[in-house]
């Protein structure tokens, strides 16, 4: 367990938290959430000690192991990946090595073989024995194949050190685990394994996501950090955002009688606890919900950008034929006879176990990158805009305001300082901000300014390159919901599962061995299909 205890943090300008007081208890996953800003990152920073409170205190038994996810991908460059694994238990490497020191000497005194004694028996106790079969365990879980054990962090690609330090907070069944930004990085497959991981962890978890499915899938409670206070919720995100959305629109309408109000407060909570119930995480999260009391529904201060896109002209029978398209990068084949048709009600989720074929793709069909084989034709009616992963090339003059660059593709009548300036109000840019410079823009702030530029295009085809990453979870919820109700075609990929299965009609598994193209099915669907699967496994083998 964990406790804080009137915790405030201060700064010159202002006060990020205010007298927190929670208890975090064993069993449980706690999904901290909150706008950016917030000090969703900072608040686990102050669980770590890494960052000092104003005042208060965080407590943990002084027996008890806290682990935290490593955000420092180059850290461990010259150690071993099993090592790096182990390194997550401090103490058992520390032994370990003492251990491994002492047998290495030339000459083993009578003291050595007494400190050898102690330090096997703790070894022991901290299952030290078991230590390279645990980590072994997690690597293969989270896909670092068996080969890659013995080798440096340095010979490994980022996407497999991302792995290795997530396996090193994991390991070793620790007391409290901290996970900030968990599934950044991970394929599929990963996220599936970490969320099962996560579900049967008997003791405490405390994790910052963007992921709504992830947080839908492993959490118990909500930590919103809201008002500079950290108020719990029982239930995962979902029952939360439905809640708190749910409390805004009842407390707005200043006509609505209280009766009315309880009601449908308590229809709410019946409903959710009932498909909670049935759920992974039923045991712990009925209970809670079974104690849920009006009180505990509140409405949040998030503000949510509007995100609308209207196609200027229809698509017509033609949308887009590709043809035998392969490409090779750096003497790598990252594309291979990629064929495929797309019809103009189509909206693709392009997935792979590979992020540079999805990238690759978009950027030959948008004109970026010549296909070494291979042909694609869009219909004549098609005007495309595009939200590429690489946001560097978006804005070549980075000393721009925002009002200015955005200002370059308006029409005629919409060149105009206020019609703009009303324009990126919706997207959180108000007042002075639609000066600030493109140089000192956060990721998500780049994302919200592309956006903007995409609706203002009003093209009937949107190609988003993993658009949610570096977005909070109320712009992501803003542009989920913006191209659900997208009148146009669109190819998109993302590893956010919410995101793709509220969206797609129809995915493409794409790869260097060639596609699984399923139409008309969910990603769900296309996920639980084993026979889809077993195709897709091909691809890859």
């Amino acid at each position: 367990m964990i406790t804080v205890s009137n915790v405030s943090l201060l700064f010159s300008d202002r006060k990020l938290f205010d007298n927190v007081n929670i208890k975090f208890i064993p069993g449980n996953c706690y999904g901290v959430i909150g706008a950016n800003g917030a000090g969703k990152s900072t608040f686990l920073k102050i669980l770590s000690g890494e960052v000092q409170p104003t005042t208060g205190d965080v407590i943990m038994d002084p027996n008890e192991r806290l682990s935290v996810l490593n955000q420092d991908h180059y850290g461990f460059e010259e150690h071993q990946v099993l090592d790096t694994v182990i390194m997550g238990n401090e103490r058992l490497y520390e032994v370990r090595q003492e251990k491994d020191a002492i047998y290495m000497k030339e000459e083993f005194t009578d003291a050595d073989g007494i400190r050898a004694g102690e330090l096997e028996g703790e070894f022991a106790e901290l299952n030290g024995w078991e230590a390279e079969a645990d980590a072994a365990s997690l690597l293969q879980g989270l896909g670092i194949t068996e080969d890659l054990h013995n080798k440096k962090m340095s010979e490994l690609i980022e996407p497999q050190k991302v792995k290795v330090l997530l396996a090193q907070a994991l390991f070793g069944q620790p007391d409290v685990l901290l996970l900030d930004e968990p599934t950044n990085g991970l394929d599929k497959q990963s996220i599936e394994w970490l969320s099962e991981f996560l579900i049967n962890f008997p003791n405490t978890v405390i994790v910052v996501s963007h992921d709504r499915h992830f947080l839908n899938t492993v959490c118990t409670h909500m930590a919103d950090v809201d008002f500079a206070k950290i108020k719990l919720y029982a239930g995962n995100y979902d029952f939360w955002l439905q809640s708190s959305q749910l409390a805004a629109k009842l407390a707005a309408d200043q006509n609505a009688k209280k009766e009315e109000k309880i009601k449908e407060l308590q229809e709410f909570i019946a409903r959710f606890s009932a498909n909670a119930s049935k759920s992974k995480q039923a045991t712990s999260r009925k209970k809670t919900l079974d104690k849920i009391t009006l009180d505990d529904i509140q409405p949040s201060s998030r503000k949510y950008p509007f995100v609308g896109f209207t196609p200027e002209r229809e698509i017509g029978n033609d949308l887009l034929i590709v043809d035998g398209i392969s490409k090779t990068i750096e003497g790598e084949k990252v594309l291979d006879n990629i064929s495929f048709t797309l019809n103009r009600n189509d909206k693709v989720a392009f997935t792979s176990r590979r992020d540079i074929a999805t990238t690759t793709l978009f950027r030959i069909l948008l004109g970026e990158l010549e296909p070494d084989e291979g042909s694609f034709k869009w219909g004549v009616t098609t005007s495309r805009s595009y939200l590429p992963k690489d946001h560097s090339s978006e804005f070549p003059n980075p000393e721009m305001n925002i009002l200015d660059w955005l200002r370059q593709f308006a029409g005629k009548e919409e060149d105009d300082n206020t019609f703009l300036r009303s324009f990126l109000g919706r997207m959180l840019f108000s007042g002075d901000e639609v000066m600030k410079k493109l140089s000192v823009l956060s990721g998500g702030e780049k994302v919200r300014v592309i956006l903007s530029k995409m609706m203002l295009s009003k093209a009937n085809v949107l190609v988003l390159d993993d658009p949610t990453n570096h977005l909070d979870l109320e712009s992501i919820t803003a542009l989920n919901d913006g191209l659900i109700a997208f009148k146009g075609a669109m190819l998109f990929a993302s590893h956010d599962y919410e995101f793709v299965n509220t969206i797609a009609n129809r995915i493409i598994e794409v790869s260097a061995n060639g596609v699984v193209d399923r139409l008309d099915t969910t990603y769900e669907e296309f996920l639980e299909d084993k026979n889809v699967q077993a195709r897709v496994d091909a691809l890859y083998n």
